[in-house]
């Protein structure tokens, strides 16, 4: 028999005893044992902090997210070897896609948005806060790696996108990894995590692996660790109060499973489209992973006169639905991860039968193809009906975890938020609608009590990701009973791994620090202009002070005939009583246009194409006769890889544009992106 392994302190070690015996879920059959037994936990988080996050801070933003793509890249290639043995805990193949390239795409995306960060270790967040009135003493935000281990415990039902959703996060952030997988399940992750470490992608001590019991390694945590739970409710309570969590404030970050609800809207009748939306989208919540998803749902909300058509509906498509081996064509549904499961949704079932009653689904009258439902995991969909969801509430606080589910009825929308509210917290709900007012009205009533909402119909119905599936850059989390966590989310997800710390100081000293030019900061002059000098020549910091252009009426005149702009305040001086405005101003795009002229050096170099520009405000008028210049300085300079072999060494530069009058001030200020090659392209 296959003995697990863990990857501790570099090391892949088998558990010192024989352990917990992992069974098939198809089959019954014993597929490995795993154990922890003799791991040193203490050791194995001083590891990760001192050799897997040492390694991890030296990297900038951008070398940590080129490689989360090349990771991404190779454990693509691999799939079809974990498609194999996901077979094994139940999962179709369309399961294991969520699953599998699911968690390789977290890493895609979370490469991609290495381009929101500097090419620094740390990042800096927010606006300047000036804090002086000659701007010489500003504030700004520095967000640095934490110094600890993040130590993530995953749930059963999704052994790899369990992990990579969150190692994606975490490993961009800067901060190494133990992951904890559920035992049931954890021979996929160890699969997964078996073809990382090989892959020599991911800097040692980034990744440790516990296949089999964690228990105590939360005695030996942090306040620079970061701690994230996946799971049951009541466990992620009970790590949540542990004693060292408290007394060293560590970061506990809980996702449980919810009540997950899904509306029908009241404008919705069974001839429109929506209608069939809506079944289609409850059953696949019902079937997917055999409902084994903390987003699956749960609580399915429908208008009273909708109840009778729901069902049969409902019951007519899950009529369809083929359970068996996933291995035989045509299955559509497989078991559950392992007959404790099947134990423990058989005891829920049988407490919501008391206040509640089945109405499609039998636990002894269903078929399985291609395998034998009496050693393998498996259970037909089981759709309640609750005819009175306000009195009869066992169904808004037990939940069986499993293809099982409850259509209740409701008679105003203002019902329906009320009940989907009656989940105490979750992590999603949706409304299936073609009325985007009621849209409006169920998504800001029903915000406060979920951590995602989507609004679906016929517009959006074919490209959606659907109900149960959180997305990279959008929080996965929710209040409540949900757990009061918040995972992924874009750079928001990163920020859960990094200390953000004020810094006070000059705008020079500040400059110096975040590697980011700020204004008032002294600036450098030299003789070369800076569109004469390739990438890696430009200082932050470097000033090119143009020459200045007095601005008339036939500018003004003459920008409004090329643009086609003709409002009022710059070609019609009989419209000014009772404005702003003194006299005829120039056009806010024309200063920025002929900014561009002062500063522009026309003649081919390093200067490739400009890329766009981030922010623009035009902060003073600009009357005929006025004078201006620019202060043109190098901002911030961002890297960028090569495609191919072909492609031309470059990198992003961020222009701070300051366009000034004959008094001084400002008169529009904006940040402007240009891209330049790197020497030795010619």
């Amino acid at each position: 028999m296959n003995q697990l392994q863990n990857y501790a302190c570099g090391q892949w070690v088998a558990g010192a005893d024989k352990g917990q015996e992992l069974f098939n879920a198809i089959t019954g059959d014993v597929v490995a044992s795993t154990s922890s037994k003799g791991l040193d936990f203490a050791k194995m988080c001083d590891y990760a902090r001192t050799v897997g996050g040492t390694k991890l801070r030296k990297m900038t933003f951008q070398e940590r997210g080129l490689m989360l793509k090349a990771l991404a890249l190779h454990l693509q290639s691999k799939k079809e070897e974990f498609y194999k043995i996901s077979w094994a805990t139940g999962a179709t193949r369309a399961d294991s896609w969520v699953d599998i390239e699911g968690g390789i795409g977290n890493l895609f995306s979370y490469a991609s948005l290495r381009r929101q960060f500097p090419n620094e270790t740390f990042c800096y967040e927010g606006d300047v806060a000036k804090l002086s009135k000659n701007n010489t003493f500003i504030g700004h935000h520095i967000c640095v790696p934490k110094e600890g281990v993040a130590i993530h415990i995953n749930a059963f039902n999704f052994p790899v996108w369990g992990m990579l959703e969150k190692v994606a996060v975490n490993w961009l952030a800067g901060v190494p990894a133990i992951v904890k997988p559920a035992t049931i399940t954890s021979f996929l992750t160890e699969a997964v995590v078996k073809e990382i470490i090989a892959s020599g992608i991911v800097p040692e001590g980034a990744l440790q692996l516990i296949v089999g019991s964690a228990n105590g390694i939360l005695d030996h945590v942090i306040n620079q660790d970061v701690v994230t739970f996946t799971g049951s409710a009541s466990t992620g309570k009970m790590l949540k109060s542990h004693p060292r969590i408290l007394e060293e404030s560590v970061h506990f970050n809980m996702e449980a499973d919810s009540l997950n609800c899904c509306v029908l809207g009241t404008d919705v009748t069974p001839d429109k489209p929506e209608f069939d939306i809506f079944i289609k989208e409850v059953t696949r919540e019902i079937t997917t992973k055999a409902g084994q998803k903390c987003t699956a749902v749960r609580r399915i909300i429908v208008p009273e006169n909708l109840v009778e058509d729901v069902q049969i509906a409902l019951g007519k498509r899950l009529a369809t639905n083929i359970i068996g081996d996933p291995n035989v064509e045509g299955v559509r549904m497989g078991s559950l991860a392992g007959k404790a499961q099947l134990i423990e949704v058989k005891e829920k079932v049988e407490l919501l039968s008391k206040t509640q009653k089945i109405i499609i689904g039998n636990f002894e009258n269903f078929e399985v193809k291609g395998a034998d439902k009496n050693k393998g995991a498996f259970m037909p969909p089981i759709i309640f009906y609750n005819d009175n969801p306000f009195k009869n509430t066992d169904v808004h606080s037990v939940e069986a975890f499993g293809p099982v589910s409850t259509i209740m009825p409701y008679k105003t929308i203002d019902e329906a938020i009320e009940l989907s509210k009656m989940g105490k917290g979750s992590l999603v709900s949706s409304i299936v609608t073609a009325d985007d007012k009621l849209a409006r009205m169920y998504a800001i009533g029903a915000a406060c009590m979920h951590g995602r909402i989507l609004v679906l119909n016929s517009d959006c119905a074919k490209e959606s990701t659907g109900h149960g599936s959180p997305m990279p850059m959008l929080v996965h989390g929710g209040p409540g009973r949900a757990g009061g966590g918040e995972e992924m989310g874009g750079k928001r997800g990163v920020f859960h791994y990094l200390q953000r710390t004020a810094i006070q100081g000059s705008p020079t000293t500040i400059t110096a620090i975040t590697g980011q030019y700020q204004q008032y900061a002294k600036q450098i002059e030299k003789d070369i202009h800076p569109f004469r000098q390739y990438f890696e020549d430009l200082e932050i910091g470097e000033t090119l002070v143009t020459a200045k252009h007095t601005v008339t009426d036939a500018d003004v005149i003459n920008f409004a005939n090329v643009s086609g702009d003709h409002f009022y305040a710059h070609t019609d001086v009989t419209s000014l009583d009772g404005t702003m405005f003194t006299g005829r101003v120039a056009h806010g795009y024309y200063i920025l246009s002929k900014a561009a002229g002062l500063f522009v050096n026309a003649k081919k170099g390093p200067v490739l194409l400009n890329y766009g520009i981030d922010e623009c405000r035009f902060t003073k008028p600009v009357y005929m006769g006025s004078t201006i210049g620019v202060r043109f300085t190098c901002k911030e300079k961002i890297e960028q890889e090569k495609k191919n072999a072909d492609d031309v060494a470059k990198g992003i530069v961020k222009w701070l544009v300051d366009v000034y009058d004959e008094t001084g001030e400002t008169v529009a200020i904006a940040t402007i992106l240009t891209m330049v090659k790197k020497r030795n392209q010619d």
